[in-house]
């Protein structure tokens, strides 16, 4: 009876309107990273109505730094695109995409406000979770937390006060400063024991000599992966580095969309694949990001990039979903003082982000 009450409403669904809200969210403490350091997130929520109030939440958490966004041109991006959705399926969400992309080049994290909020209509349309209608294929997912760059014995601090909350993998933050982030790496170490991941992130920061002589050094540490240790552009020095890494090599900000990964993927350049939906334009371009990777057997993470527990949420029903999201780095709605969703989202229990008992 579902199956067909989701069949007549693909044909009678439609979007009535699309409401767009801006929200700051303040972070605990300063959340310092290789290429600067932010106090808070300066989101854009989507809301959007349909004919037979069944609503859908979405989140937009740009960075001018990665996608070249700003709150405003999204909010001014958004003005564009909404009107001409009006009237449309939201369960047609491919051609609702298409028609995103034909409007507008780029501004992903614009897009995957709408994407967000699409998909959640279609998992309460049909009354179900929504990473059991996207294949279902894991229903827990193991986070890690992130450590903000400070001087290396803060760093260590931090790292066993995130371990005594249950997290098992901790993602830490390097790329100011090779032999500081060194000395970062082995302090945390020997703080935490051999028992917890280590994955380091250099956003960027490294030259890819640098990187080389630095992850070469860092290999006793028994680091998992190396996300992003040179500049996006940089083809040739990402793979210079993958090639003479002990440590696999994980692209971020070097991939942005489908395109983007089966360009890495066949120029050899990585070992992994981080997807965010800010980055793709949501979750149906991150499916197939994923898609393409797991073709080429290389995994992927998904990460996240400031959303709070609304795009969080979206990102942790991605990662249940499709096998090849092996890795999950979604925490920074834990970064921040205060949470959106009323009802809903995600909680975290010992590293574990555990879903609620309700559709969308």
């Amino acid at each position: 009876m579902q199956v067909a009450k989701l069949f007549v409403a693909c044909f009678k669904l439609g979007i009535q309107q699309i409401e767009i809200y801006r929200v700051n969210l303040a972070y605990k403490e300063p959340f310092r990273i290789a290429p600067g350091a932010s106090t808070e997130s300066r989101n854009i929520i989507v809301k959007i109505l349909t004919d037979y109030d069944v609503v859908g939440w979405g989140e937009a958490s740009p960075s001018e730094r990665v996608t070249g966004e700003t709150p405003e041109t999204v909010v001014r991006v958004l003005g564009k695109i909404a009107p001409r959705l009006l009237g449309k399926c939201p369960l047609r969400i491919e051609q609702d995409v298409e028609l995103m992309d034909s409007i507008v080049k780029g501004n992903p994290s614009a897009k995957a406000a709408i994407d967000i909020a699409l998909h959640d209509i279609l998992g309460k349309t049909a009354r179900k979770p929504l990473f059991m209608l996207m294949g279902g294929y894991r229903t827990e997912v193991l986070t890690d937390i992130t450590l903000s760059i400070k001087p290396p014995k803060e760093m260590a601090r931090d790292a066993v006060k995130a371990v005594k909350k249950g997290f098992k993998a901790l993602k830490v933050k390097v790329g100011v400063n090779p032999t500081e982030d060194l000395e970062r790496i082995k302090r945390i170490r020997e703080a935490v024991g051999e028992n917890i991941e280590l994955r380091i992130d250099a956003n960027q920061g490294w030259t890819p000599k640098q990187a080389v002589e630095v992850l070469n050094k860092m290999e006793k540490f028994n680091i998992e992966f190396a996300e992003q240790p040179v500049p996006a552009e940089d083809l040739k020095g990402l793979i210079e580095v993958k090639r003479n890494s002990p440590i696999p090599v994980m692209a971020d900000e070097s991939v942005h969309s489908p395109e983007d990964a089966l360009r890495l993927i066949q120029a050899e350049a990585v070992d992994l694949i981080n997807i965010k939906l800010m980055k793709s334009g949501g979750i149906l371009k991150g499916r197939k990001i994923a898609a393409i990777a797991e073709a080429a057997g290389i995994p992927c993470m998904i990460g996240c990039m400031g959303e709070s527990d609304i795009g969080i949420a979206a990102g942790t029903h991605l990662a249940a979903a499709v096998k090849n999201i092996q890795y999950a780095d979604l925490d920074s709605d834990l970064l921040q003082k205060d949470k959106l969703a009323k009802k809903g989202g995600t909680k975290v229990k010992n590293s574990v982000r555990v879903f609620p008992k309700q559709n969308g």
